[in-house]
């Protein structure tokens, strides 16, 4: 039988440095720390946090990973702290965005995107909306950025609200979010 994922020596870590770091979110782009090897973790398209083939069931362990996780120029994903770094499988996005909110600003609409972690991203210049091709088959996927190189894949239900806030401009369907459009697809 496995380990239980939030009793291991390399969970629990990971777990005292995350907490370490106090309220907001660690300066994980500052650390540079010694690869410290293999831990099967893995983050699957649907959101959830997998650890040596089961589920972590705890929001709050999850929550806390989340805010040591960074993308590496490598392409892989990381669990960072300032003495250790261990890779994260990330199937398809480390996020998911769950909710999209249409703010009305002195410049024009925000979209406020709510992630499966908690996170609030306002989709402008710096957190594009992009798409990108789905690797499980025909179509393409919409993404936001949410911080450093991470990004969350949009829901479903989310993207069908912002098909209803689009806008077709040069035969582009989108939306309009801190004075940036962000294409969504060709429009019909």
């Amino acid at each position: 039988m496995p380990a239980d994922p939030e009793t291991t020596d390399a969970m629990q870590s990971l777990i005292a440095a995350a907490k370490s770091a106090g309220e907001g979110l660690p300066p994980v782009h500052l650390w540079n720390p010694e690869y410290c090897g293999e831990m099967d973790m893995v983050i699957r398209r649907d959101g959830t946090w997998w650890h040596e083939g089961r589920r972590i069931t705890r929001d709050r362990l999850t929550r806390l990973f989340s805010t040591i996780l960074r993308k590496d120029e490598d392409d892989r994903h990381y669990l960072v702290t300032p003495v250790e770094k261990v890779p994260v499988e990330v199937e398809v996005a480390p996020f998911l965005a769950v909710r999209v909110d249409r703010v009305e600003r002195e410049g024009g609409p925000s979209l406020v995107f709510t992630t499966n972690m908690g996170d609030l991203v306002a989709a402008g210049p710096e957190r594009p909306i992009w798409t990108a091709p789905d690797p499980d088959g025909p179509g393409r996927l919409p993404f936001v950025r949410v911080r450093g190189a991470l990004d969350a894949l949009i829901a479903r239900p989310v993207f069908y609200e912002l098909a209803e806030l689009s806008e077709t401009r040069n035969g582009v369907v989108g939306v309009e979010s801190d004075g940036e459009f962000f294409e969504l697809g060709p429009a019909a």
